[in-house]
């Protein structure tokens, strides 16, 4: 009798201590999960107090943006964005107009050119196909500013300066190293049993291309795509060097009009200008968020 006893105060305490375990290590996990948050919580606001202190300079008034440090206005000048947008020669509509025909011709090209090459480089079987792949690669090493005179000089000889031709034209010879390989290793993971079942019944690389990889690519595609249309939306330097006429200005190229050391300069509007430059990037990323996951996700599968 004394055993079972003993027996069932033993059993009691085991299934005490293990309550207060399972309580202790509870505890442990939440007290874990709320600091995470917190440092979160932390790291976002110091990440995007550069997008709020914009915003909130764009409604101030002109001596409150560099004269205080509070991000509360004092009063609201809503009407920045209005004069911002009517402030120049130029109204800004026509800068937009500009940016969406650069970037969409450039988003266009690059999903047509790289996707060719790099379908040439996964799929196709020919000459020194290594050597060319790593003569490519090698590319993403050469800054810019490198070629950036050879290229002004070929353009300038060619009559192409002043017009969209330097800016887009490239777009379309995949000059983009970066989406090649993208494109190249989702290619790669594709089965090439789908080539060979295709060849079979008659069709041709050009049409196994698009009949069946480009249909099958679209994730890839879409984080190419959105690169790309961030990229060449917000470029500054290119539409520099090649464009002249204010006509023919580009967002960002434009905003730059608003910072001139011989007249007063328009921070307030500046800065309601660069909120709505913002708003094209972050709804495109956002609706296509899902599609850069999974394309970059499965573009690095082995």
């Amino acid at each position: 009798m004394s055993e079972l006893l003993t027996t069932e105060v033993n059993s009691q305490n085991v299934a005490e201590i293990s309550k207060k375990l399972r309580a202790a290590r509870h505890k442990r996990e939440n007290r874990r999960a709320l600091l995470k948050h917190l440092f979160l919580g932390i790291f976002a606001i110091v990440m995007l107090y550069p997008l709020l202190w914009m915003f909130a300079s764009s409604l101030k008034p002109e001596n409150e943006i560099f004269g205080q440090l509070s991000l509360w206005p004092s009063e609201f000048h809503w009407h920045n964005y209005v004069d911002g947008w009517m402030r120049l020669q130029v109204s800004f509509t026509q800068f937009y107009l500009n940016s969406f025909l650069v970037t969409t011709l450039s988003v266009i090209g690059n999903l047509i050119s790289c996707s060719f090459a790099a379908y040439a480089f996964a799929r196709l079987t020919f000459s020194w196909r290594k050597f060319w792949f790593a003569l490519m690669m090698m590319t993403l090493m050469i800054p810019y500013h490198v070629v950036l005179i050879p290229q002004y000089v070929m353009f300038l000889k060619l009559g192409w300066v002043d017009t969209y031709l330097p800016l887009v034209v490239p777009r379309f010879l995949a000059s983009d190293a970066f989406f090649i390989f993208l494109m190249v290793q989702f290619f790669r993971q594709l089965p090439r049993e789908l080539d060979e079942a295709a060849s079979i019944d008659g069709c041709s690389p050009y049409k196994i291309y698009w009949a069946i990889i480009m249909p099958l690519s679209m994730p890839a595609m879409a984080t190419a795509g959105i690169f790309s249309f961030i990229w060449v939306w917000e470029d500054f330097l290119a539409p520099l060097i090649y464009l002249n006429e204010m006509e023919n200005y580009t967002v960002p190229l434009a905003l730059r009009l608003f910072v001139d050391q011989d007249a007063e300069s328009a921070f307030g509007q500046m800065f309601s200008m660069s909120i709505l430059s913002l708003i094209p990037v972050i709804l495109f990323f956002v609706i296509f968020q899902k599609l850069i996951i999974k394309g970059i996700a499965m573009s690095g599968l082995k």
